[in-house]
């Protein structure tokens, strides 16, 4: 799931939140989880002032971003030490997991 500048949501990514309108935001939702955008959805949230949206997967590499491969190796060498621990490598496997999970396909 990546959080990106509404300027750059593009016709086809799936919502991984609610948006809420920017001057009710405790109010009902204007779009679902799950919604796929299109360039009609598009145009009407930009008209309502949406800044930001939360899309699955990883669509958009920003200044800053790790890619995938930079985030396992990451994770490789905080796990270091500790590979003779089997719980421990547990829990790097389902970190490991959640880290592609959230990167997308």
């Amino acid at each position: 799931m990546q959080n990106i500048p509404f300027t750059l949501a593009i016709s086809g990514m799936v919502l991984a939140k609610d948006v809420a309108r920017t001057d009710n935001p405790g109010g009902p939702p204007v779009c679902g989880k799950g919604l796929i955008l299109t360039d009609q959805m598009i145009d009407r949230l930009k008209n309502m002032g949406i800044q930001s949206i939360t899309v699955e997967g990883h669509p958009i590499r920003m200044d800053g971003d790790n890619s995938l491969e930079e985030m396992l190796a990451g994770l490789d060498r905080r796990f270091k030490k500790a590979e003779g621990d089997p719980l421990t490598m547990k829990l790097k496997m389902i970190h490991k997991k959640q880290i592609i999970k959230s990167m997308g396909d």
